[in-house]
């Protein structure tokens, strides 16, 4: 709260606020950018590392067919610009 209230108002004039609306400010800022720690939230590791291990657990071929899929989904982006038609192949 003090820090907002110092900050905010000099800088954005915005206006000053009171315990209770810099406490919910900060559970609002607590949903919005963490979650309410559902299913698998502090469990089981972070995201990279469960993809990570079921990338490893792929036979070659496997592996293979996803690199394939993710770089036409995800590495075509310049192919088609505003004045081309787009390829066939990429439909």
């Amino acid at each position: 709260m003090t820090l907002w209230n110092w900050l905010i108002p000099s800088i954005f004039n915005g206006p000053a606020i009171t315990y209770w609306q810099a406490f919910g400010l900060l559970v609002l800022s607590k949903i919005l950018f963490s979650g309410f720690g559902g299913k698998g939230h502090h469990k089981g590791g972070n995201w990279k590392g469960r993809h990570y291990q079921k990338f490893a657990n792929m036979s070659p071929e496997e592996r293979e067919a996803l690199k394939q899929k993710m770089r036409e989904r995800w590495c075509n982006y310049n192919k088609n610009t505003p004045d081309q038609k787009p390829d066939a192949s990429n439909a």
